[in-house]
């Protein structure tokens, strides 16, 4: 909802806006609280605190967490190296083969980079 207008976005999307600096009581308070806690043991609520310990204290959640931020990095290099690739389209000084080898990206990728078929 927009708040100046009262009007909603209309996008599908349910997004809550939170300030996560605030400190209560509340539930939200006690959530907030949470997030910012790097110990289980300060948390308030005990499934939160249960999945952090295990993402950190346990050697199978270590091993899953490293693999998730591995994961979302390699995603943000992709995202990186797409981005080259359009810039390279744009100027369009070289070939779609040069631009695929230059950017790390399959070939058939950069085609559909060039056809608008991707981001």
């Amino acid at each position: 909802m927009n708040l100046d207008t009262g009007k909603p976005f209309e996008d599908g999307e349910h997004i809550l806006y939170v300030n996560g600096e605030y400190r209560g009581d509340s539930d939200i308070g006690k959530l907030m609280h949470d997030f910012s806690c790097t110990d289980a043991d300060d948390m308030n609520f005990e499934l939160m605190a249960e999945r952090t310990r295990y993402l950190k204290e346990n050697p199978e959640g270590v091993s899953e967490m490293c693999k998730i931020i591995e994961d979302m990095r390699k995603e943000e290099r992709k995202e990186e190296r797409i981005e080259i690739a359009k810039s390279m389209l744009f100027d369009g000084i070289l070939s779609l083969e040069k631009i695929a080898e230059y950017a790390r990206l399959p070939i058939d990728e950069v085609k559909k980079l060039r056809a608008g078929q991707i981001g």
